[in-house]
């Protein structure tokens, strides 16, 4: 199976109007578009009957004390763990391309409502559902797309790994309110074939990505 793209090439900068966040002279950062990007495949293995997609950042800090604070730097080094932007199950088999902008197009404060999505699909929550937990304005269930917003003091370009999996069952087995985890735990032993197609992102203006 082959997972391509029109909004960016395989290993490159992903365009700001994908990110949640852009960078901004005068404040570090300001909101981006927050548009889906467009994803095509191919070569699908047969007997597929659905398909999840998954979006994450392998790059996020593990410790959250230095993130975008002045003075401070998040050193390159420091242990990674995965952040998940976009988590959608149950694409019809005979899918073959998102059109950019089609799951998302702004940022939504508290969150897109969910899971039910367009064409039949289902969302999981991402992961700022837990990173705005404790902002008043922010704060609430974030299913579907958001895109990226790595810290600004951050000193590692961060990746984001889109990654489609060809199914042999027409419903992935998660119910409810579901996330990352959940859905890659949920469909082992059901994945016919697989393709990922991977993105940089930095706000932070010392780095080229």
């Amino acid at each position: 199976m082959k997972l391509t793209s029109n909004s960016f090439a395989d290993g490159s900068r992903i365009p700001d109007e994908f990110a949640f966040c852009n960078p901004s002279s005068s404040d570090h950062v300001c909101l981006g578009g927050n548009r889906n990007p467009q994803l095509r495949w191919s070569d699908v293995p047969a007997g597929t009957k659905s398909f999840v997609l998954i979006c994450h950042d392998p790059d996020v800090p593990s410790v959250g004390d230095d993130v975008n604070q002045e003075g401070r730097i998040i050193a390159a080094s420091l242990p990674r763990v995965d952040f998940f932007h976009w988590v959608m199950v149950d694409l019809p088999a005979d899918l073959r391309e998102i059109e950019a902008g089609a799951f998302s197009s702004e940022v939504t404060p508290a969150g897109k409502p969910g899971p039910a999505g367009p064409q039949g699909t289902r969302h999981g929550v991402n992961d700022y559902t837990a990173w705005f937990a404790a902002d008043e304005s922010m704060r609430g269930d974030y299913y579907g797309y958001d895109g990226p917003c790595p810290p600004w003091n951050d000193e590692r370009v961060h990746h984001y790994v889109f990654t489609l999996y060809a199914l042999d069952v027409d419903r992935c087995p998660v119910e409810g309110r579901f996330d990352g985890p959940l859905v890659r735990n949920a469909v082992a032993g059901h994945v016919l074939a697989q393709a990922s197609l991977t993105s940089t992102y930095s706000l932070n203006p010392r780095l080229t990505d």
